[in-house]
């Protein structure tokens, strides 16, 4: 019987190695996300904006959920805002300005 070295110390025979396409990919924020982070930005985009609840009761997340998700829009590059106006907290999409 031989003695085989573990995986750990086995050299890799083959690398993997990402294509050009897939590495010059990056997030499009023109695109609209589908299912329910389609939902929440659709939501966000109405001129009262959505509040956290109103996003709970559309989603059926909890609301450290939505939170997330909100989070998660904005490192793809949608510019979300808080207003408060007479009380009520509300997200909205930012207008571009220019």
């Amino acid at each position: 019987m031989t003695k085989r070295t573990p995986n750990k110390t086995r050299p890799r025979t083959r690398a993997k190695k990402k294509s050009a396409a897939a590495s010059a990919r990056k997030p499009d924020t023109a695109q609209c996300p589908g299912g329910k982070l389609g939902l929440i930005l659709d939501r966000l985009g109405r001129k009262t904006g959505a509040t956290v609840d109103e996003l709970v009761d559309a989603t059926g997340w909890q609301k450290h959920s939505v939170h997330g998700a909100l989070s998660r829009l904005r490192t793809h590059g949608f510019a979300i805002r808080l207003e408060a106006k007479e009380g009520r907290k509300a997200y909205r999409l930012a207008q571009a300005e220019g």
